[in-house]
């Protein structure tokens, strides 16, 4: 229970210092200690003047899964042995080259 708390109030947190308007960007950056439970969480969002809150926050959603904290937190949720590690990392690259290979071929047909 203590650690669901510690991750919540790590998320707030970070979102609580992630929407930072640009004007204000120099008078607003605070810079919080890290403490034992808390993440390394240095996402930040710029919200431009007249910007709807709702792209600033899908642009903040599409940043947190993009830096793999979340997916970190899922995987340390339970023990994980080194073997079930190894397995789940191997199947994780298979998974990227698969992806970049799409990408590439994507790219290709995209130039032709």
């Amino acid at each position: 229970m203590t650690r669901i708390t510690a991750i919540l109030l790590a998320i707030a947190v970070a979102t609580a210092n992630a929407f930072i308007p640009l004007n204000n960007l120099a008078t607003r950056c605070v810079v919080v200690p890290a403490s034992p439970t808390s993440l390394n969480v240095d996402i930040k969002v710029l919200v431009g003047e007249g910007e709807p809150i709702e792209s600033a926050l899908r642009r903040f959603k599409r940043e947190v899964n993009k830096s793999g904290h979340l997916m970190d937190l899922r995987h340390k949720r339970y023990f994980e042995n080194s073997q079930d590690r190894k397995k789940r990392k191997i199947v994780q690259a298979r998974f990227r080259v698969r992806m970049e290979r799409m990408n590439a071929r994507r790219m290709k047909q995209q130039r032709t």
